[in-house]
């Protein structure tokens, strides 16, 4: 069935004469056919978002329902490739368009016309049910698994060279399973059930293993400023991660720093495996100048990805800059549609947007019995630095770990600008038991120790304001040389130097020898040796 447009604002269309329509269903819009989504029905009238420029289009063009939502494509072929935020590859866009894309094109995600070798881990007559491998293929370094969406009993499988047009499998009913599926970036995968995180993700960032853990499957948030390095520090834990697979959203963000993100993950070796850094990497790509409500959907279309992966018993990192203009994209849309504005404008139902999403992350018992993770680190970009506005709030009220970067430590040079004082890991206790365990059984001590001495720092930094450094005690003058050395010896890291990445044993040796100074100097003025000649020494 065929309605008509009969209103247009922006992005957002009004419809008439489309029945049977459900909400969130993909609809094609006009005579170019743009892909967009219902978000109210109204009676006989629907409000369709638009995810693409919608220049040029007119009253009583036509508009078709697909009857499914919006959808991404999940088989071999994504590591390493480079989407839209509706999952359109966009080297295959730039091959055929040049580098400026315009209009629209229908382009399938995956390539039907690779060939892949198929090892297959079920037989004939085997039970099938959903979520199970019924074989893999190689992607990289990787294997991946092929999952079956249906359940029942084998009749024939394939073995040997396919594409992904052609079945792997066929079932007593007659169904057939293939090598791909599609799945509502909306609604989250299936799993058995949810796990407890306990085992720490290691980012490589001293401030963040040592002070505020992340463990696999856990949240956090890293709110800040512009120029205090939201982007740098996600850029750098993409690069270093303990993890299997990266995806990377660009929500909104320049496009002269995806660029430059592209080129560098192309040229890059991974740390941990020796080939390219985007062998190992998805990029969901939405720049500030593409249409507003597919920026909406990138950050879906990235996570349902992660999941996917996960499912596979892979420990996957989704990293997204900046959940802040995703909901500007979700203010914008809401405006148009003329909703009842809350807070600051975004619309009433932002929270639990937000929590919904973040809810997506965890470690999990699959449902082929593997555990798999997916970890979030999400950057927020409040305006003018103000940590109470809606966004920031509503992650900080989800998230597990939150690392506040401050203006005065960006503008100091300090990076990464985490505020050590104003952060903090809610997974902090179970972590550094693991640490101990699995590091060192001197980490805890050590990590209450250089923590105790940042706090007395902070106390005794007021009196020296007043009375000045020189006016202080030899063991109050001291403390502050060994937190000075905690901050620009430990705490900051140069992201392109060979100090970009700290393992867990190299973090706790700086550590360690700093504590050593202070406990040793500390003895030796017990014994009367002066301050000044204990730093000549």
């Amino acid at each position: 069935m065929t309605g008509c447009i009969r209103g247009i604002s922006g992005s957002t269309v009004w419809v008439e004469g489309l029945k049977g329509l459900r909400l969130f269903e993909r609809v094609r819009v006009g005579n170019a056919e743009l892909t967009g989504e219902v978000v109210r029905l109204e009676g006989e009238r629907a409000v369709v978002q638009v995810y693409e420029e919608t220049t040029g289009l007119g009253i009583n063009e036509p508009v078709k329902g697909t009857g499914s939502p919006l959808t991404v494509m999940l088989g071999p072929g994504i590591l390493g490739a480079v989407f839209d935020g509706l999952q359109r590859p966009l080297e295959q866009l730039r091959a055929e368009m040049g580098p400026f894309i315009s209009g629209t094109k229908e382009v399938s995600a995956l390539d039907y016309k690779r060939s892949w070798e198929f090892h297959p881990l079920k037989s004939e007559g085997d039970e099938l049910r959903e979520g199970d491998a019924i074989g893999y293929v190689e992607e990289g370094a990787f294997r991946h698994l092929i999952l079956a969406g249906a359940s029942g009993i084998i009749s024939w499988i394939r073995e040997g060279s396919f594409s992904l047009g052609e079945p792997l499998a066929r079932l007593g009913s007659g169904e057939d399973v293939y090598g791909l599926q599609e799945w509502p970036v909306r609604s989250p995968r299936p799993y058995r059930r949810k796990l407890s995180p306990s085992v720490p993700m290691i980012t490589g960032q001293r401030v963040i293993d040592f002070f505020f853990p992340i463990p696999r499957g856990g949240t956090a948030v890293i709110p800040g400023g512009f120029g205090t390095g939201k982007t740098i520090l996600e850029q750098t834990i993409a690069k270093f991660a303990d993890v299997d697979i990266v995806v990377y959203v660009g929500c909104g963000e320049r496009g002269n720093e995806m660029a430059e993100l592209l080129e560098e993950f192309q040229t890059i070796k991974d740390p941990w495996r020796e080939r390219r850094l985007i062998d190992r990497t998805v990029l969901v790509v939405n720049t500030s100048n593409m249409p507003v409500s597919a920026r909406e959907a990138s950050i879906y279309t990235a996570v349902t990805i992660g999941e996917y992966y996960r499912d596979m018993g892979y420990n996957v990192l989704l990293l997204a800059d900046s959940v802040s203009r995703w909901a500007e994209a979700l203010r914008e849309i809401s405006s148009s549609m003329e909703e009842m504005p809350g807070e600051e404008g975004y619309p009433t139902y932002l929270a639990s947007r937000i929590f919904g999403f973040y809810e997506r992350a965890g470690i999990v018992e699959t449902l082929n019995g593997d555990v798999g993770s997916l970890t979030m680190i999400l950057s927020v970009s409040p305006p003018g630095g103000d940590f109470t506005e809606p966004v920031t709030q509503a992650s900080l009220r989800t998230a597990g770990v939150f690392l506040m970067l401050d203006t005065s430590l960006a503008h100091r040079r300090h990076f990464p600008a985490i505020n050590w004082s104003q952060s903090y890991s809610l997974y902090q206790k179970e972590l550094k038991k693991n640490f101990s365990e699995k590091v060192s059984s001197e980490w805890e001590d050590l990590h209450d120790r250089c923590r105790g001495l940042l706090q007395s720092e902070e106390e005794l930094r007021e009196i020296a304001e007043i009375v000045g450094k020189e006016g202080l005690r030899d063991e109050d003058r001291l403390l502050m040389e060994a937190v000075e050395r905690i901050r620009t010896e430990f705490l900051c890291q140069n992201a392109y130097t060979e100090d970009a990445f700290s393992s867990p044993e190299k973090t706790l040796k700086i550590i360690k020898e700093i504590i050593r100074f202070f406990d040793d100097a500390s003895e030796q003025i017990r014994k009367g040796i002066l301050y000044e000649d204990i730093l000549k020494a």
